[in-house]
Parts: structure tokens; sequence; C-alpha cells
């Protein structure tokens, strides 16, 4: 399989002395959904910025579709589409002429650039748009505009940083329909995203970055196997007032309020035996919820981890 990206112990210092990356290696293969996570000054968005040729990395070797970023430039930026974090558009242009010169960046033709600009626009639901000044649309429509604008030159390689951030929930999911839509086509796609659910919804493989380390680099499979314990919120019928211990290895029930319960499953328990429990016990569910989202116990968890590993080897 063809490997979209390939890292190899990249590091980056900044001019004032700041150490963002050190030492990262990391491989996407071509056609993956790939999620890189990380808090706020992991090294993200630097890591991006040398992808795509905006910063100028200290040391180690990037190549995207076995070509180094360096010694072909024009190439590396054919391939990629980048949709960076903050909003980076002439506020006054209409939506159609933002994408249409982009198109123009990259040499395409302005018949061709039209119908791109036309397909992608419809397809992010814009099109009616297309003659609105870019400022009048709401924080969700700018955000589809960029990654529009982004594809306009149909790139193998999209990489988006934090793309839903302040969408509603309705169309975050639309996009999130889209996008799956792409990569299914064969555009290899990384995401950077504060929204753990959507890189457990989205993405097939995870690398977790700490203070400019990869901590945990896995298929998203794998890493949500590793979580053991799962903890839901149940919701009963009616309000109880019943003792809820019993015998049941790997469960553990607590009353959150007169309807509610906390069920905490681990060794191989689902949560049809707790339901099962319950009833015997005269207790009649009528919903439940996630009382967190997984992935965010196994972020959190690996970034203790490796808080642990760096203070071990700068010690």
């Amino acid at each position: 399989m063809t490997v979209a990206i390939s890292v190899n112990n990249l590091e980056k210092v900044y001019a004032s002395g700041v150490v963002a990356l050190k030492g990262v290696s990391l491989q996407v293969q071509q056609g993956d959904f790939f999620a890189l996570l990380g808090p706020n000054g992991a090294g993200k968005s630097t890591f991006i910025g040398i992808l795509s040729t905006l910063v100028k990395r200290s040391n180690g070797r990037v190549q995207i579709f076995g070509r180094d970023v360096d010694t072909h430039v024009y190439r590396t930026k054919l391939d990629l589409g980048v949709v960076p974090q903050e909003i980076n558009f002439s506020q006054f242009e209409k939506v159609a002429d933002i994408v249409m010169t982009q198109a123009g960046y990259y040499g395409l033709p302005r018949k061709l650039a039209a119908q791109r600009t036309e397909k992608y626009l419809k397809q992010l639901g814009l099109w009616e748009k297309r003659d609105v000044r870019s400022r009048l649309l709401s924080g969700g429509m700018k955000r589809r505009m960029m990654i529009a604008r982004a594809l306009v030159h149909e790139p193998r390689l999209l990489i988006l940083d934090e793309p839903t951030a302040g969408v509603d929930i309705e169309l975050r999911r639309s996009m999130w329909d889209f996008l799956l839509e792409i990569n299914r086509a064969g555009t290899t796609i990384v995401l950077t995203t504060h929204y753990l659910e959507e890189a457990e919804q989205l993405c097939r493989n995870i690398a977790i970055i700490d203070e400019g380390r990869i901590i945990e680099d896995t298929s998203m499979k794998k890493l949500l196997l590793e979580l053991d314990t799962h903890a839901y919120i149940l919701d009963a019928e009616a309000d109880f007032d019943r003792d809820l211990r019993h015998d049941e290895p790997g469960l553990s029930l607590h009353k959150v309020d007169s309807h509610s319960i906390e069920a905490v499953l681990s060794g191989g328990r689902d949560i049809n035996s707790a339901i099962a429990v319950l009833d015997r016990l005269g207790i009649r569910i009528v919903s439940m919820r996630n009382k967190a989202n997984r992935l965010e116990q196994l972020f959190l968890s690996r970034l203790r981890a490796g808080e642990n590993q760096n203070e071990k080897r700068d010690g």
C-alpha cells in the first residue's frame, strides 16, 4: 500500500527557544482517515504547518506520497489540500469568487475551475450562497466554504485542522457524511479535532501527540478495545427506593438520584446484564446514556502515561 505521509525524526525548535516537536515519526497510508489528537500546545499545528510547507522544520524528513516536501514543493502543494483552524479568506469577496481564485492558484483553466467550484459548493450545500459576500455567512458555512476551497484542485491528501469547531451538531454530522464520502472515493484525510466523538466516528487510525512527542500510534479499533470499563447512566420508569446489592461479577450499581442509576461494567460484561439485574430487582429501565466518552477516557489515560514517561526521560 502506498504511504501518503511519512515522517521520520521530525523536530522543530522556534527562534524563541520553544521546542514544538521532539523526534516525531509517523506514517499515514494512502486512503486512510487518520486522527491526530492532542491538547492545546501539543504540537499539532506545527506538525500540520510543516506538512503543508508553511513551517520550516529544524530536523527530520517529511515525504508526501514518496516525495520529499523540500525538493518537490510544487508537486507536494498539488497533492495537498489544507483547511486551517483559523478563518483566512477575504470577508468581502463572494463565496464562488474565493473558491474560483483558489483554483487559479493551481493553474486550473477557467471553465474547469467553474465546474469544480459548482461541484463542491453544491456538495457542501453552499451553491445558493455563491454570490453572497463571505462575511455574511454563518460560522458553519464559512467552515464548509473553506473545505470547498481546499478541494477545488482535487488533492489526494486533505488535512483538516479542527474543521467543525463552533459548528452545531446537525451541521457537524452532515460534514461528517461528506468527509466519509470523499474518503471512500479515495481521498486520504488527516483530522485534528477536540471533539473526540468525531475521531471515534470517522477515523480508522489514530495518533496522540503530547509535548511534541507521539505517545500513541495505533488503530482506533485496537485503542477502544483496550478500554475494559464502561459507565452508563440508566433512567428508571418510576422513582425507586430499593437496595441495589446483587451477586453479578463485573457489575457495579450506584444510585444517582430517585430515578437514575450509574452502572459500571468490566470483564466483558455488557449493558444487557445490568438491565437484567435491575429487572430482577423490580426496576424497569426506559433510557440510558454513556456517562463518559470512551475515547476521552483513553485519551486522558494516554496523556497521563505520556507525562510519566516524559518525567522519567527528562529526569
